[in-house]
């Protein structure tokens, strides 16, 4: 049986001021995340970049509802940014019989401060996700904020066979710290 190629690309969670401004693009719409849909869609995957209702204020029920609307298989490609990726480490910690493709988690956030979230990250890690994939990068930029740099030094610390790629001055990995919406080491690891 052939089993169609797959990605789910998860925004991460804006404050409430870009979400309500006409003149920016939906988070799902944003940054790198469409032009990585349409270089998987050109190359026969079928990618998705869900849109998770009011994703300013992150509610896990409310991500895990959207996140399992689409099937996933041993071949599924998951990449998240931000929250997004701090959700799919939860996600994968907690559904510990799925295996899937790549995992890819751009500047993963865990908000290990509880600044913006109250029980969204209240999980344990499973030191073996990486295990259950074809492969668990991580990706952070020398020069993003200290929340993002102690969610990174979380996971590095308990997530065992975990890749990791540092970037200079990459940002947050949006567009106004990358200066453009083009990802090409984000492709080149999902496609080697």
């Amino acid at each position: 049986m052939h089993i169609q190629k797959s990605a789910l690309i998860i925004h991460g969670a804006p404050n409430a001021d870009e979400c309500f401004d006409p003149g920016v693009p939906s988070p799902s719409n944003h940054h790198w995340l469409p032009w990585l849909q349409k270089q998987l869609i050109v190359r026969g995957y079928e990618a998705h970049t869900p849109e998770i209702p009011y994703p300013y204020e992150p509610h896990y029920p409310t991500w895990k509802r959207e996140f399992e609307r689409y099937s996933l298989n041993h071949e599924t490609i998951l990449v998240g940014h931000s929250c997004g990726g701090g959700f799919l480490v939860r996600w994968l910690s907690e559904n510990p019989s799925v295996v899937v493709g790549k995992v890819l988690l751009v500047a993963p956030w865990i908000d290990i401060e509880r600044s913006r979230t109250t029980d969204f990250f209240d999980f344990h890690i499973d030191p073996a996700i990486a295990t259950r994939t074809k492969g668990l990068m991580l990706f952070n930029s020398s020069n993003d904020g200290p929340n993002i740099h102690t969610s990174v030094e979380r996971i590095l610390a308990i997530v065992h066979h975990i890749q990791y790629r540092e970037f200079q001055n990459y940002g947050h990995f949006c567009v106004e710290d990358m200066k453009r919406i083009e990802f090409p080491e984000l492709l080149e690891f999902i496609i080697s």
